[in-house]
């Protein structure tokens, strides 16, 4: 791979307490002052390497738990590393929790102005791109109407036409091509096909490795953490799938 990386993890480490919440302030307070290693830390990433190059479609392979959500919220800059460093360059639009951004007493239209502005989209440019966006979420009347009102399905809709209709350089993706029935899951599916043809950079998380195989060329494998493998998308999803066939362990 040649040229500047539009995504880098150098070095990276990511921990959280187990049972944080029940954990008084004095308790926190004493750790600082002691200075002693806290004993119920897990680390969700650990020693993480590895670059993104302009225009790569890369998957995030590995069971429940092994950091690929954690890795993804790093990269959109939701929480930082305990040690290392992550670098992205580009604008970025994140699929992770779809309309977690959105106000349910604002209408359609409002929370679509307000997402688009948070993702630095100017007024301009958004008054270009509103009618595309509301014509892919396919919600109809309901576009004048509380956010309240919607169900689940569409709010993701709307959620994703925003982010694919700001013209992103990196698309992050975390298990949400499966919004709606099969015909607009299908839509979606061709979006994101269609933006790896524009050149665009996408990072992507899914169970369903058929989906990733279409969608990316190369693959990495975590496991509890640890970089396992880094290559083609067929070789690393053919050596995942068979540690799962094996079992832990093997």
């Amino acid at each position: 791979m040649t040229g500047a990386a539009v995504i880098e993890f150098a070095g990276v480490w990511k921990g959280f307490h187990r049972n944080s919440a029940s954990i008084l302030l004095r308790a926190h307070l004493k750790r600082l002052v002691s200075r002693q290693p806290p004993q119920d830390l897990f680390y969700a990433l650990k020693n993480l390497n590895f670059q993104v190059q302009p225009g790569e479609s890369v998957a995030v392979l590995g069971a429940n738990g092994a950091g690929k959500s954690t890795l993804l919220s790093l990269v959109a800059g939701l929480a930082p590393p305990d040690r290392g460093f992550v670098t992205v360059n580009g604008r970025l639009a994140a699929l992770l929790e779809l309309g977690s951004g959105f106000h349910p007493d604002l209408t359609g239209a409002e929370n679509v102005r307000l997402n688009a502005s948070l993702f630095g989209v100017s007024r301009k440019r958004f008054e270009r791109i509103f009618d595309a966006v509301v014509e892919f979420a396919e919600i109809g009347d309901f576009l004048h109407e509380p956010l309240r009102t919607y169900s689940n399905g569409m709010i993701m809709r709307l959620g994703f036409s925003v982010a694919v209709s700001v013209d992103p350089d990196i698309l992050l993706i975390d298990e949400v091509l499966a919004v709606g029935d099969h015909a607009f899951q299908s839509k979606c599916f061709e979006k994101v096909l269609e933006l790896r043809r524009q050149g665009k950079t996408i990072l992507c998380v899914s169970h369903a490795t058929g989906m990733v195989q279409q969608l990316c060329s190369r693959a990495i494998w975590l496991d509890h953490g640890e970089l396992m493998l880094d290559g083609p998308i067929q070789q690393v999803a053919d050596a995942y799938q068979g540690r799962l066939r094996c079992g832990p362990g093997q």
